[in-house]
């Protein structure tokens, strides 16, 4: 079976040399933004599970801006991390009742001007989660770009009793994404239930999902970098 980095290098590969990578550029290192991110994202809000949520704690990537934004049109909630979750409030809640530009505010450059800076604590329990992929296969393992705080956030939140084993876990990637096999996943990862592309919706049987922070996968600087890490160890 491949490694994980592996698996990274041929999908971004794959990415740009069928030129289905679109801005930012490169699409190596990071979760690339794709031809029919808007069609996908279009698939996504179609999900009971997104239709009518109330709350959704979404990545602030590229592919997923289409997603951010019908969210909050939608009214929605959006919920998302500051870079690397590096402030104690390390979440920016985005409620469209409060904000003028519905385009602007999910992005990552304007989320801090729109938004509010607020800690775990005064979050509500979300009604899923959105994450970014590099790839991610029909059992629902995916794979990131692999700094792991994705995992850490989902982590945090299950800490505050804000998600459970029932919260959907959704992303948006381009079907070349969509790989037959990916990797044996480590305990910290989080699972995908669904998974939309640009012309499918796919339900995965994922395994169990992360039961809060396993500290022991930690590296001993995370702790210290980031501080809402510090607060729940202690």
């Amino acid at each position: 079976m491949p490694d994980k980095d592996s698996i990274r290098t041929r999908i971004w590969d794959r990415l740009a040399d069928d030129e289905i990578a679109r801005f930012p550029f490169p699409p190596h290192g990071r979760i690339t933004n794709f031809e029919g991110a808007s069609e996908a994202a279009e698939r996504a809000m179609a999900l009971p599970e997104l239709d009518g949520a109330d709350a959704v704690k979404a990545n602030p990537d590229a592919p997923q801006l289409p997603l951010r934004r019908r969210l909050l049109k939608a009214g929605t909630t959006v919920y998302m991390a500051v870079p690397r979750l590096g402030e104690a409030a390390c979440f920016v809640e985005l409620d469209p009742a409060s904000i003028s530009d519905l385009d602007a505010a999910p992005t990552v450059s304007h989320m801090g001007s729109y938004g509010t800076r607020v800690g775990p604590e005064a979050l509500p329990e979300v009604d899923a989660v959105v994450s970014g992929s590099v790839a991610v296969d029909h059992a629902g393992v995916r794979v990131g770009k692999g700094e792991g705080y994705s995992d850490l956030e989902f982590g945090v939140l299950r800490e505050f009793g804000l998600v459970d084993d029932d919260t959907p876990t959704v992303t948006t990637v381009h079907d070349v994404q969509v790989i037959e096999a990916a990797v044996d996943p480590d305990r910290h990862d989080v699972p995908i239930d669904i998974v939309c592309t640009p012309t499918r919706t796919i339900r995965t049987e994922p395994g169990a999902k992360p039961t809060g922070i396993y500290w022991s996968a930690l590296e001993s600087t995370r702790r210290e970098e980031i501080p809402i890490l510090d607060r729940i160890a202690r």
